[in-house]
């Protein structure tokens, strides 16, 4: 698992320094060469290309304190919307001839809200 730096990626933030620096993590599919690693990025992002070079990325260093709350993920920003990806639709309701889903996002825990 690697983080992809986002210094080229164009941001909704106000400024650069608000900014995400980092994106993801995402696990690496394949090695392309010694420079070069093809990620595997959200379906959202098929319009990015998945190979990057290694000063784009940053190995994930995983916490080595016990119970550490790890933060949700940032959301994946479509045509200046924000979005989360789905993990499952748990339950769906039908409420005043609108259909409600209950899901589970994936990257969050099951207790958050």
């Amino acid at each position: 698992m690697v983080w992809l730096s986002s210094k080229n990626r164009k941001s909704t933030r106000p400024t650069k320094k608000l900014s995400e620096r980092w994106l993801g993590p995402f696990p690496i599919l394949k090695k392309i060469s010694t420079h070069a690693y093809h990620l595997k990025l959200p379906s959202q992002w098929k319009s990015i290309h998945p190979v990057f070079h290694i000063s784009l990325l940053e190995p994930v260093k995983t916490s080595t304190i016990p119970n550490r709350h790890q933060e949700p993920p940032i959301p994946i920003i479509i045509e200046e919307e924000e979005e989360w990806e789905v993990s499952q639709i748990l339950d769906s309701n039908l409420k005043t001839g609108k259909l409600w889903y209950l899901v589970e996002w994936k990257g969050f825990s099951q207790d958050s809200e």
